[in-house]
Order: structure tokens, then sequence, then C-alpha cells
């Protein structure tokens, strides 16, 4: 096993040989920025992943009812290596519009694929629906997502780009996720470049991060109880101190298979970064193997009614060293660890909006 993991109660399972980064954030992997913008009446928002230099960057579509833009270049046959940033978003279809948004803001600063005299931005996005939470949609003619976009690309750019907020914010800010209030969440963790070492026996390290958007139809939590679908993968105490079943639980069965499917689509946006120097193609071996994040922190996961998308960005800065099969493989499993944290920190981090009960709340948490 990779690493071992230290869990609320203090206990752990062997040495650990990996940790968060400074921030235990998807901006722990440099070059990379992120930005939040919302509309409180709305009950939406909007997130910005926004790299340094044009990022590799590569998608795995699962759910059955996805709300994407320029995912199609993202095909490792198609010519467009790179990325100029991309754009997780409420508003179902309407939030399409905040990649748009974006594209401006990056033209108006020559940043793009040149092509000729032209610059053309290349801003893949995708959506959650957030339509019935009971926020004000009567926008008409003018929703407000394109200015919600530039808005977080603007933030991304500020001081905070590099420490932005988790929970009620961005793309989460209308979320849900099952019975609970949804949110946006991160991890992180450095790797050793050589399997086995541990930190300060080996100067080599690769970054791995993650970020979720968690507006699921699946549960983050075990049944009525407050622990996490993906406490086994928990550092210290990011989830919380009741994240762990407690010894006397009952172990999960079937019983929630009966679970109601409510009268709303849902979709968990999920965003995994490294600074290995990835190809598409091994970003997007890398974005397969992070859906396995979502598997172990909700259920149930990529359903009919959920839009699931990952995306897997790369910043070049790391080279994959003499083993490049082994440690793609490697980046892939800790994309799928930090997936299923940033997932359960979303909704442990989310405060409540309207009627929609958060965790902390639920579960009597300050």
């Amino acid at each position: 096993m990779l690493t071992s993991r230290s869990h609320s109660d203090g206990s752990h399972r062997g040495l650990r040989t990996v940790r968060p980064g400074p921030r235990n954030l998807i901006t722990d992997v440099p070059g990379l920025r992120v930005g939040h913008a919302h509309d409180a009446a709305a009950r939406t928002g909007v997130t910005v992943l926004l790299p340094d230099a044009p990022a590799v960057a590569a998608v795995d579509q699962r759910g059955g009812g996805p709300g994407t833009r320029e995912t199609d270049l993202l095909d490792p046959v198609n010519t467009v290596e790179t990325i100029h940033a991309l754009v997780l978003s409420g508003g179902s279809a309407f939030g399409l519009d905040s990649a748009a948004g974006v594209v401006g803001w990056l033209a108006a600063r020559g940043i793009g694929f040149p092509v000729g005299d032209a610059v053309v931005p290349i801003v893949p996005a995708a959506v959650l629906f957030d339509l019935l939470n009971g926020g004000d949609k009567a926008w008409g003619e003018a929703p407000p997502y394109r200015a919600l976009g530039r808005a977080a690309a603007a933030a991304a750019a500020a001081d905070g780009g590099l420490a932005p907020a988790l929970g009620t914010v961005g793309a989460g800010t209308g979320a849900r996720a099952g019975s609970l209030k949804g949110g946006l969440g991160s991890a992180s963790l450095r790797v050793p470049a050589t399997p086995g070492t541990t930190p300060g026996t080996d100067d080599a390290f690769f970054t791995v991060g993650a970020l979720a958007a968690v507006n699921s139809l699946g549960s983050a939590t075990i049944g009525e109880t407050p622990a996490f679908w993906a406490w086994p993968w928990a550092v210290d105490d990011e989830l919380g101190p009741l994240a762990r079943p407690a010894p006397d639980a009952p172990p999960p069965g079937p019983t929630d298979w009966s679970f109601a499917v409510p009268p709303r689509a849902n979709t968990t946006l999920v965003a995994v970064a490294t600074d290995l120097a990835l190809t598409k193609a091994q970003a997007g071996r890398v974005a397969i193997m992070a859906q396995d994040g979502l598997a172990r922190a909700l259920r149930p996961v990529h359903s009919p009614l959920d839009g699931d998308t990952v995306f897997a960005l790369a910043t070049g800065r790391v080279a994959l060293g003499a083993d490049p099969l082994g440690t793609v493989a490697r980046c892939g499993m800790v994309a799928a660890d930090c997936v299923a944290r940033a997932v359960a920190r979303g909704v442990y981090e989310a405060r409540a909006t309207g009627d929609t009960l958060d965790y902390r709340t639920r579960f009597g948490l300050p």
C-alpha cells in the first residue's frame, strides 16, 4: 500500500509515507490557482481553476446527465494539447455561459491558443444542477453566469487564489449531497518519486490535488450516521471528530438500496491536478483512475440523474522519471484518494442555505 491513513482518534495503520501539501488544497500543485464567485440570492456560483501557464488536460465523464463544454478537444487524438482555465459551475445549462465570461477575461489579457493574429482561450467547463434549491432564478434573458465566470477568474488571479475557501462557495454554493448541504471540497498529497521512501529521505516529490463540487444524488455519509464513506482515506482531522464509524455500528449493507429519488438532477464535478509532466493520454488515465474516489465517497454514484465528471490537469514541472508507467499509476491511485477526501470535505465544510441542513448542524458540531 502506498500510504497509510491517520484517523480522527489518532490511530494509524503503519507508517505514513505521504502527507498533504502545506494547504491541503489543490493549489498545493505548483502553478495552479482557484477562484470563486457566487450569487447569494440565486444560491448558485462558479469556480475557476487558473493555471499560471497552459496545462495539459483530459476528462472522464460517467454520470448519466452531463452538462459540459469543450470536452471533445481533450481527447488525445485532437490537436490542442493544453487549456488556459477550467470552469466548474452551478446553473445546469445556464451555467455553461460562465466559460464565456472566463474566455473574455483571458482574451482581454492576451492569454489563449494562437491562431494567426488571433488568440483563442481554451476553457472547458462542466455544470451541476442547482435550479431547484429555493434561490431566485428569475433572471429572464440575463442569467448571471457570464459575470460570475469573469469574477471567479479575477478572484483566482488575486492574492486569495492560492488559498481558496471551501464549503458553501463557488460551484458549491447551491449544492446538495443527498439529504445534506453539499459544497466545495479539496485535498492534496505529496508523493515521493521513489516508492517506499519517507519524507526527508528523498528530495524528489510530485504533488497531487483534487477539487470537488459535491451536488450528488448519493449520500456522503453512511446511513443516518455522521460517519463518512470516505473515512478510511481521511488525513488527521480534516473530516472532523465523527468521521469514523463507531465501534458498535452495524456494517453498511443493502438496506440503503431503498433510497428515494428526489425530483431534481445532481452531479459531482471534480478536478484533479498534478505537477507531473503528463501527456493528454496519461492525464486521461489519471482521470479514469480518479473516478474511483467518487465511488469511495458517495453512494450511489454515476447514476442516471448525475452528470459526474472528472477533469485531470498536469502543470508539467516534474519529470516522470525512470518508470513512467509506474509513476502514472501511482499518480492515479493518489488522485482517487484525494478525490474521496475532497468530496467528504466539501460536505463537512458546507454551511446551510435555505432549508437544507449542513453536516455540522445535523450532527451537533460547531
